[in-house]
């Protein structure tokens, strides 16, 4: 891999460690320490997630119009503001006002650093996506297990550990992504015409992938939420429950050489491997759904982290494919938004649906909104010109 991808990957490491820092402890900070409702709590979450749509949008604009170097610098600038910001004021409704700030900064960095690596090792293919992807979830794995035992001390360091390490980043993207070039849409005049063809039906193509990608994060994040909640109510521990994503993150991280063998022998294109992703998604929640002691759900993640590990990094790779030279970020910010938005949504579905109906309802539902991601991915491509993407799709 270039060195270049190489910095970007402990860039990313080292963000996401710091993000995951905050995120598993907000609602509990919020309920626990602030005293408000988890209701509450519940709309101080949408609040951030909806400005990490946002950011991931500006984001990806920045990237295409002034490149990455200073597209990912003004994100961190706006995080690390509002980091700081909350190290000194975590009361109520400061509280509130800096989380949004935070979902806003860390959105503008997240596709301009997918763009980023696609741009710096275009003959990677998904190669790219992977690694950044991995980098990513060793950082939420090292930050939610740091956080923990930083928490046992004083929640105050929780904030001063956050801040510490987007300040690293902060010097790593400085020094480190300076000399990173990508071509920017100012760079771009030549073929104009032939670029916005291409660009809106590779755009139409991008929308319907993301269409299913977007109920498929609405599905998965129900891990989080009502089959977390599920999980208490039939007597598994909190611990066992925690259990369940410390596996998630170790599979991640250590089955990539097993996967890397898998997707070379037996997957042809990612068209091919974003359904198999989803098709191990739906046969996870078949396992969950029928499930009552914690060996179900210990099988339904490993099964689940099996599933995302064919399709989460196969969909940037993707945009990146789809995207007109110049684009990238653009591209990529709809991806990430896509991502938040199923964050948002899905709560909110899985909430009503088990208030209104039953968990068995829900993985009912569930299963045919992966039924409908399945078709969105088949016909995904139908819109693009022929020969106009980087790479096989």
């Amino acid at each position: 891999m270039p060195r270049a991808l190489w910095l970007l990957i402990i860039g990313m490491a080292v963000n996401s460690t710091g993000s995951s820092f905050l995120w598993p402890l907000n609602t509990i900070y919020i309920h626990d320490h602030l005293g408000k409702s988890l209701s509450m709590a519940g709309v101080v979450l949408m609040l951030n997630s909806g400005a990490s749509v946002i950011g991931n949008l500006i984001g990806g604009s920045f990237f295409d119009k002034y490149g990455g170097y200073k597209s990912i610098l003004s994100g961190i600038g706006v995080s690390l503001f509002a980091i700081i910001g909350l190290s000194i004021w975590h009361g109520w409704p400061e509280y509130v006002i800096f989380l949004t700030i935070i979902g806003l900064g860390t959105g503008i960095i997240f596709p301009s650093m997918y763009a980023m690596a696609g741009s710096v090792w275009i003959e990677g293919g998904r190669k790219a996506f992977n690694a950044v992807y991995v980098a990513q979830n060793l950082g939420v794995a090292v930050g939610a297990a740091l956080c923990g035992i930083v928490a046992d001390y004083s929640m105050q360091l929780i904030f001063l550990a956050n801040a510490v390490m987007y300040i690293i980043f902060f010097f790593i993207a400085v020094f480190g992504y300076r000399n990173i070039t990508v071509s920017t849409v100012k760079q771009m005049k030549k073929q104009e015409e032939h670029i916005q063809v291409k660009n809106k039906r590779n755009l139409k193509s991008l929308l319907i992938l993301c269409s299913g990608y977007l109920l498929c994060w609405v599905a998965y994040v129900q891990w989080t939420t009502t089959i977390a909640s599920y999980t208490q109510e039939i007597h598994i521990s909190l611990s066992q429950y925690s259990l369940l994503w410390t596996i998630n993150g170790a599979l991640i991280v250590l089955g990539q050489p097993v996967l890397n063998s898998v997707l070379k022998r037996w997957v042809t294109s990612l068209k091919v491997q974003m359904v198999t992703g989803i098709i191990i998604f739906i046969i996870s929640f078949v396992v969950a759904g029928n499930s009552n002691a914690f060996l179900g759900f210990l099988m339904g993640m490993i099964i689940l982290t099996i599933g995302e590990m064919f399709i989460w990094p196969a969909v940037p790779t993707v945009a990146f494919a789809l995207s007109p030279k110049g684009r990238e970020g653009f591209y990529q910010g709809i991806v990430n938004s896509t991502a938040t938005g199923g964050r948002m949504l899905g709560p909110l579905l899985g909430g009503i649906i088990v208030d209104l109906y039953s968990m068995s309802t829900l993985f009912t539902v569930l299963i045919a909104l992966f039924l409908v991601a399945i078709v969105t991915t088949l016909i995904y491509d139908r819109a693009t010109v022929t020969g106009t993407v980087r790479g096989q799709i």
